[in-house]
């Protein structure tokens, strides 16, 4: 009898672990997006241009035209072939891309090129078998951020974020900050407790944070709170009596876009039956009081099918710290560089201020 009773609470504890890591396997990354329009059930997710600019790459200098799979139709490449995010919506000091004949030559030239430019090592690279005979193509992007708010925001007390039981770091501005912060921040609306954005600046960038709990893509979202900014009315200065609260933030993230990979392309520009090998992204994102820090890699390895494939008024509470987007984008620009949505802040626990 006891040893029963000994293996029904062992059966207990292992179906009770059990439900608890499926319950947090749900919960375990920031889905990373290839287009900023992709649908996703996902509650937190990001989008960064850096996918687009290889893919544009491929459609403009290998093929010539779109990106279409025998035999196969893909809304994901049709979007991908809008090329809704050019080069044009960076600074040219901002990123770096190159693509050609798949080469240790190139690889080289890449390696060197980014050190130059942004004393930055690749991710990447290291994942491609550069020796393999089938390799064909290669494109590459690059994309980095490193700036500087206008001001230096306070460091504010800990707090919940979406109810958690978790504590959060929290800067921004309170009572006690300095008015010379203020000029740091425009209100692009404010329309109830529950809906509003900012926009923190910085000489070059702005981080735009919109509180809302909507689902839709980032296009849309992106879309209504333009219109909203452009509507409103109220005051859009930050003044005494509102306060500004943002969570301190830290992610990294590295995905493969598995659903483009080993499927022949139509190609009437060469004589080769290409497919895509690989189609890899990554973002390493952190956000504290004085800046942010951005860096996107983007691969696509193109390789040949000759071989078999492998598959005081009253003040106003600006506090994010329920689900909220953020879009970053260049001052001069219309289209943002990098979106995100926030609903979980286990995910992005933060791990250290910008240096």
């Amino acid at each position: 009898m006891k040893k029963l009773i000994v293996l029904l609470f062992s059966a207990i504890v292992i179906f009770a672990g059990a439900s608890a890591f499926a319950k947090d396997a749900k919960i375990q990354s920031v889905k990373m997006l290839p287009v900023f329009s992709a649908d996703t059930q996902s509650p937190d997710r990001l989008w960064v241009g850096t996918f687009q600019l290889v893919w544009n790459d491929f459609m403009d200098n290998i093929l010539k035209g779109p990106v279409v799979f025998k035999n196969e139709k893909s809304k994901l490449a049709e979007e991908l072939n809008k090329q809704a995010f050019k080069k044009e919506m960076l600074s040219e000091n901002s990123y770096y891309t190159a693509y050609g004949r798949t080469s240790l030559a190139l690889k080289a030239r890449i390696e060197k090129a980014i050190w130059e430019k942004f004393e930055e090592k690749s991710e990447l690279l290291d994942r491609i078998n550069w020796n393999d005979p089938n390799n064909a193509y290669l494109m590459y992007a690059m994309l980095k951020k490193d700036f500087k708010f206008l001001a230096r925001y306070d460091i504010l007390k800990e707090e919940s974020f979406n109810n958690s039981k978790t504590k959060v770091k929290y800067f921004g501005i309170d009572k006690q900050s300095r008015q010379a912060m203020f000029d740091s921040v425009d209100v692009l609306f404010y329309n109830s407790p529950f809906d509003y954005a900012v926009a923190l600046k910085s000489d070059n960038d702005e981080v735009i944070l919109y509180r809302t709990n909507t689902k839709k893509t980032f296009d849309k979202v992106y879309q209504a709170l333009n219109k909203k900014a452009q509507k409103y009315r109220g005051e859009k200065k930050f003044s005494a009596g509102d306060r500004l609260m943002v969570p301190f933030m830290t992610f990294k993230n590295y995905t493969n876009y598995d659903e483009l990979c080993n499927k022949e392309i139509l190609n009437n520009t060469t004589d080769e039956r290409l497919y895509i090998a690989q189609a890899m992204q990554t973002a390493d994102f952190n956000m504290n009081n004085t800046g942010v820090k951005l860096k996107s890699e983007a691969v696509m390895n193109i390789m040949t099918m000759s071989m078999p494939m492998t598959v005081e008024k009253r003040g106003r509470n600006l506090f994010f710290n329920k689900t909220f987007y953020l879009f970053m984008k260049e001052k001069d620009k219309s289209m943002p560089y990098f979106a995100l949505r926030v609903n979980n802040m286990d995910l992005y626990k933060y791990q250290g201020e910008v240096k």
